[in-house]
């Protein structure tokens, strides 16, 4: 490509804008979309993907914006999302290029030097396109929630594939990342893994525990705090391991919002927390300081513990999945 053209198309990166937030009455927990609206998760009821041979080239890859041909095996990937980088990561792929969360724009430390030093090609909401085709890859991954106005540009750079969402359906993106990069076989595998080890987990917790016990799990975020719920990475894990989450959380949604006078519906057996960006801990010390706070039944038995954000709920991949049932049974065993 002229590098005329190239800088044509590199115009500074669109900034994706934040939902706007509805007000809600205090005696009502507001629902924070994002996921009822993309239908059931399951790549093979969802059509993406490929139906091509192991090996063969050219294929043509469907997905969230269309299709898109890929001409030979990815060997130069960018990913947009964490979703993304945890699916090359466990793929055995290296990225030369990745897109961090605008609130944690390091490696995530359960990836640590699996990933190689990929460049920083800005937060998954303001893409540096610049750097982005500086790197001249030949594969592009990321997701039409995330980054539908950059895509014209992204895929004028290079083959660019999207899913629809990261979140909840994250086996369905972990297959069409690897329909793309030619590792089905290798992501049917780890997946088939993942979901023994889950079911494993929530038979030992049973049998240790005496009992499935409830789990919420609890977020602290800019402006908002949130009880996760049945469509989040997280609570496709829970579902999977069989652990049950109290009431309050089994919304068919990705979350359900609490006020700090509305905190009480976070009680449970356990309540795991998670903690987005340095800007969240007054707020979230104000709350775990609170009187509210120490009426719940799951605080007075010592079962409210912190959690890594990075992981449970940044994650979005079969690593991160694999490190949050570790990490759940030896909480829910051991304390």
């Amino acid at each position: 490509m002229a590098i005329t053209r190239i800088a044509a198309l590199l115009v500074a990166a669109l900034t994706l804008a934040a939902c706007g937030q509805t007000e809600t009455p205090a005696d009502k927990p507001a629902v924070a979309q994002g996921g009822a609206e993309f239908g059931q998760a399951g790549q093979k009821s969802s059509g993406f993907g490929t139906d091509a041979q192991p090996g063969r080239f050219p294929r043509t890859i469907k997905h969230a914006m269309g299709e898109t041909v890929i001409e030979k095996r990815p060997e130069r990937v960018i990913v947009l999302d964490g979703g993304e980088l945890d699916n090359v990561v466990a793929l055995g792929i290296k990225p030369v290029g990745v897109a961090y969360p605008d609130g944690a724009p390091t490696m995530p430390t359960y990836v640590g030097d699996k990933a190689g030093t990929p460049e920083n090609v800005g937060g998954i909401t303001s893409l540096n396109l610049e750097t982005i085709a500086k790197l001249q890859p030949d594969l592009i991954i990321g997701s039409q929630l995330r980054a539908e106005q950059q895509y014209p540009k992204l895929s004028e750079i290079a083959p660019t594939v999207f899913a629809v969402r990261p979140g909840y359906t994250w086996k369905e993106n972990f297959r069409l990342n690897a329909a793309a990069l030619d590792r089905v076989a290798e992501a049917e595998k780890l997946i088939g893994d993942y979901e023994a080890h889950a079911k494993r987990v929530g038979e030992d917790v049973e049998r240790k525990a005496g009992k499935r016990p409830t789990v919420t799990m609890l977020r602290f975020m800019p402006g908002k705090t949130r009880l996760y719920a049945k469509k989040s990475f997280i609570g496709t894990i829970l579902i999977d391991a069989g652990i049950p989450q109290p009431a309050a959380s089994q919304a068919d949604d990705l979350a359900v919002e609490v006020s700090s006078e509305q905190i009480s519906q976070a009680d449970g057996d356990w309540i795991l927390i998670g903690t987005y960006g340095d800007q969240t801990k007054t707020a979230q010390q104000q709350v775990l300081g609170g009187p509210l706070w120490q009426t719940l039944d799951a605080v007075k038995a010592g079962h409210a513990k912190p959690v890594s954000d990075e992981t449970w709920f940044l994650g979005l991949g079969v690593l991160a999945a694999e490190e949050v049932l570790g990490d759940l049974e030896q909480i829910l065993t051991t304390t």
